[in-house]
């Protein structure tokens, strides 16, 4: 199994990724915690009930950034990623709670070939995340270097 060579993405390539993950009250007490995060509204029932719009704990939005930008690996970055390079939007326009269901999609923005290396081309990214609701509850942009065909894979196509 490997994700997608440069030379495999092709702009505006739509991608809907085949994980999906029930997000629990552990995970989202265990990353808050891990990360040192101490506010109430990830942590504290019922502060969040008597504060929040929403009446309830909200999920830690960096855990559903980072479970959406894992759930985009298999198909697309599995041993063909050389690393990221930067994060130009990150939103969370829905909020996520305890039991909520999360899958996630990608388009591709466009692509060029590095100025620099070449082994390589630079993919621009679109990941979004969904509940079970079909709720948008993730957006982010990023750009990832990745890994051009390997010579050998080249011959092995074009016969």
């Amino acid at each position: 199994m490997r994700g997608l060579y440069f030379e495999e993405f092709e702009d505006g390539m739509e991608i809907k990724h085949a994980f999906t993950r029930t997000v629990t009250e552990m995970d989202n007490v265990l990353f808050t915690s891990c990360t040192m995060n101490v506010a109430p509204i990830h942590l504290d029932e019922e502060y969040s009930k008597a504060n929040l719009p929403q009446g309830q704990r909200l999920f830690n939005s960096l855990y559903i950034a980072a479970l959406v930008g894992g759930m985009i690996v298999p198909e697309l970055t599995y041993k063909t990623t050389i690393g990221n390079l930067g994060y130009e939007k990150m939103t969370f326009p829905a909020p996520v709670f305890h039991g909520d269901t999360i899958r996630a999609e990608s388009t591709i923005l466009k692509k060029r070939e590095s100025k620099s290396r070449t082994d390589a081309g630079i993919v621009w990214f679109e990941h979004r995340g969904y509940n079970q609701r079909d709720e948008l509850i993730h957006l982010c942009h990023r750009t990832g270097m990745m890994m051009r065909k390997p010579a050998d894979e080249h011959a092995a196509t074009a016969s």
